[in-house]
């Protein structure tokens, strides 16, 4: 490929439309806006969620209590689930979205300390629990904080 051969895909451009030109092209006298009404006039806007006066949704919806926008979500992932795991892997974040144990939007995984785990294992997460870490080194594995 160069860069003289690039073109954009296959209908992703379109011709503007060119509203008040004449009855002949479909789209003269009014433009497609219809005949009265705010949305008709010069320069009408709306805010995004303006629903035409009705009650808005967001406005519907109740609201209760406090909702921290920097709050992370740290997802949870028990030890006993580890065991899953061969002698000697290394398991990161993508090996557990990889098998399933993890799935969804989410900021960090920590290994809580439920269970034992049998197996010696290379954890490299975002969190442990002090039983958990406790735990990991006593079977032989090594806990890294990424």
């Amino acid at each position: 490929m160069d860069l003289h051969s690039l073109q954009p895909a296959e209908g992703s451009k379109h011709r503007k439309i060119r509203v008040g030109r004449g009855r002949a092209s479909g789209k003269g006298k009014t433009a497609g806006r219809g005949h009265k009404g705010q949305m008709s006039r010069a320069g009408a806007t709306h805010k995004p969620l303006f629903e035409g006066g009705q009650m808005p949704y967001y406005r519907k919806l109740p609201k209760r209590g406090f909702n921290n926008f920097n709050s992370k979500t740290v997802v949870p992932v028990n030890l006993d689930a580890l065991n899953k795991f061969d002698d000697g892997t290394e398991v990161t974040i993508e090996l557990l979205i990889e098998t399933g144990l993890v799935n969804g939007r989410f900021d960090g995984v920590k290994i809580l300390g439920s269970g034992e785990v049998e197996k010696k294992l290379t954890v490299k997460v975002n969190a442990f629990s002090a039983s958990a870490k406790e735990k990991i080194e006593a079977a032989g594995g090594s806990c890294e904080i990424v």
